[in-house]
């Protein structure tokens, strides 16, 4: 009767999917069905129990897939589970097998035969890789990275997406069959999937147990490590393996390709830090009775060990700091974006100051490091870098101020900063071979434009609540236009009857109509022009008398 019911259900299915079909056949949505109910119920936050559900035939595969990652889970305490995981993953294959025989159906697709075909060749894989089978596995694997890709270049976007990222899924384990048929370059490969957060889920612990592996082999030819100066012997193996690996982190966190990758990056580096540091613990213990009775603990000398503890203590602060600062980047890019969603909440300068926060108590632990207080050059780079962070730290205070308007308060922190700022550039001038060192001056530009800001909402903001600077009223006449480089408070320039020029405008001496002179005039000659002149009567009172009486003529 069940076997009737569940024929019923898959035909009933079929037949819904008629009509979505995009060739007119029978069309089944394998893979997006798939990574939907993982992401609907409970494979979100690794929960494979509630993911149990019936489901048609392929939900019957997956019920049993998921449980067998379930007592995979549990078989890391319990060794016994994993015959019940095998035989689950081999129930979960058969169910995939008959999915693909019904799918063979004339009536179904071309798209779902496919999928199905890809479906049970993972599963068929995932059953051979864990026997070890690593050749039937790896062509089962390739089988079905073959038909995805395939798949992934003839429909839309949204589903080539879907489709690759299976592959991407895929692709750790065929390497890791590849290395353990015989193939030796594939390790660097899986060490990279492994670093950009590939080989989730079953390939984890296999993959840090193939490089844990690798790294042992190259870590029995290292055996001293040099920093500050210092030779320092590394007998712990696990700190071997720690220093062997850390370019490689280093370098890969460099080439990251988004930001979420670098902090995956960041945190896998940072926890096998963590975990290092706690071997070398417990090896300063069991050597601390010792280190009493050595001369070196008579002289204050720092012992090897300690030292060790130290350099390894140093990579892990210094990690944070740039962890940090990498996530204080992030989120400085986000505040310079305008706001969507009103209910969304977005970073504000409070998640920045956080941030510095930690940087600032990574640095204080840096300069307290045994061994270090000497180091008066380390001191002054650690003393640098502190100031530097202060500058960004009180930035982000001083436009938190701004946001609840408090422009006094505002105005003094963006003072500091400019205080701190060029405190960092006249010491830097001395120390040249200092890297990693925050860039001060763009943050002085940033300062210098926030001010000029700060200044205009403050004339602006007219609200009687607000806490605005009230300078020492000045009996100054002095139009705006005349003292543009000076900033002062007044109220005046935004009432009715704002001094802004002088009104009206004073007389200013300006340039007279220009007299002409002719100049030439003295140094011409004329002609003469007697003969032309009636010559003039001479003899005073006697000539006019001879004149009237004609005795001239």
């Amino acid at each position: 009767m069940a076997t009737v019911k569940q024929n019923e259900a898959k035909a009933s299915s079929l037949e819904e999917n008629k009509e979505n079909s995009p060739g007119g056949g029978i069309g089944l949505e394998i893979l997006q069905i798939i990574k939907e109910s993982q992401q609907l119920h409970g494979l979100r936050h690794g929960d494979y129990q509630r993911y149990r559900y019936l489901l048609l035939v392929l939900m019957e595969a997956e019920r049993a897939w998921s449980y067998a990652m379930q007592l995979k889970q549990e078989a890391n305490t319990e060794p016994r589970k994993r015959f019940h995981l095998l035989a689950r993953l081999r129930k979960a294959a058969k169910h995939s097998e008959k999915l693909e025989k019904l799918c063979e159906s004339p009536s179904v697709d071309a798209k779902t035969k496919l999928e199905a075909q890809a479906y049970t060749s993972y599963l068929t894989g995932m059953v051979e890789f864990e026997l070890q089978k690593w050749k039937c596995a790896m062509e089962a694997f390739n089988k079905c990275k073959t038909i995805y890709e395939k798949l992934a270049s003839a429909f839309t976007d949204e589903l080539e997406a879907l489709y690759r990222q299976r592959v991407d899924e895929i692709s750790p384990n065929i390497r890791y069959c590849a290395y353990n048929i015989g193939d030796q370059n594939a390790i660097n490969d899986l060490m990279q999937m492994r670093l950009t957060g590939g080989g989730g889920g079953m390939m984890a612990e296999k993959l840090e147990a193939l490089i844990t592996q690798a790294r042992t082999k190259q870590a029995a030819t290292m055996s001293e490590v040099e920093w500050r100066g210092r030779s320092v012997p590394v007998k712990i193996d696990k700190a071997r393996i720690f220093l062997l690996g850390l370019a490689d982190n280093e370098a890969a966190i460099a080439q990251a390709a988004n930001e979420e990758t670098k902090e995956h990056l960041y945190e896998t580096l940072l926890a096998e830090c963590r975990d290092t540091i706690q071997a070398v613990r417990e090896e300063l213990k069991t050597e601390a009775k010792q280190r009493e009775r050595s001369s070196d603990a008579e002289n204050g000398k720092v012992s090897n060990m300690q030292f060790l503890h130290s350099y390894l203590s140093y990579i892990k602060l210094c990690t944070l700091v740039k962890r940090n600062e990498s996530m204080a980047h992030t989120l400085q890019a986000k505040l310079k974006e305008p706001e969507g969603d009103e209910n969304k909440r977005g970073p504000r300068p409070q998640d920045l100051i956080r941030l510095y926060d930690i940087i600032l108590q990574s640095l204080a632990e840096l300069s307290s490091l045994q061994g270090l207080e000497d180091d008066h050059t380390f001191q002054k780079e650690v003393s640098l870098k502190t100031l530097a962070y202060k500058a960004y730290r009180c930035f982000y205070i001083a436009q938190s101020y701004v946001l609840v308007k408090k422009w006094s308060e505002a105005l003094v922190l963006y003072e500091r900063v400019l205080k701190y700022a060029k405190e960092v550039q006249s010491k830097a001038k001395s120390m040249n071979s200092l890297k990693d060192l925050p860039d001060v001056q763009e943050l002085i530009a940033k300062v210098n434009a926030e001010k000029y800001s700060l200044q205009a909402a403050a004339i602006l903001d007219t609200g009687e609540t607000v806490d605005v600077p009230t300078p020492q009223p000045i009996k100054d006449n002095t139009p705006l236009c005349d003292r543009l480089e000076t900033f002062r408070l007044d109220p005046s320039l935004v009432g009715k009857h704002p001094n802004l020029v002088h009104f009206p405008p004073d007389f200013q001496p300006i340039p007279c109509k220009p007299l002409f002179f002719d100049l030439a005039l003295n140094h011409v000659a004329f002609p003469p022009l007697d003969d032309k002149v009636e010559q003039k009567v001479k003899g005073g009172l006697t000539g006019y008398i001879k004149g009237i009486f004609g005795f001239g003529s």
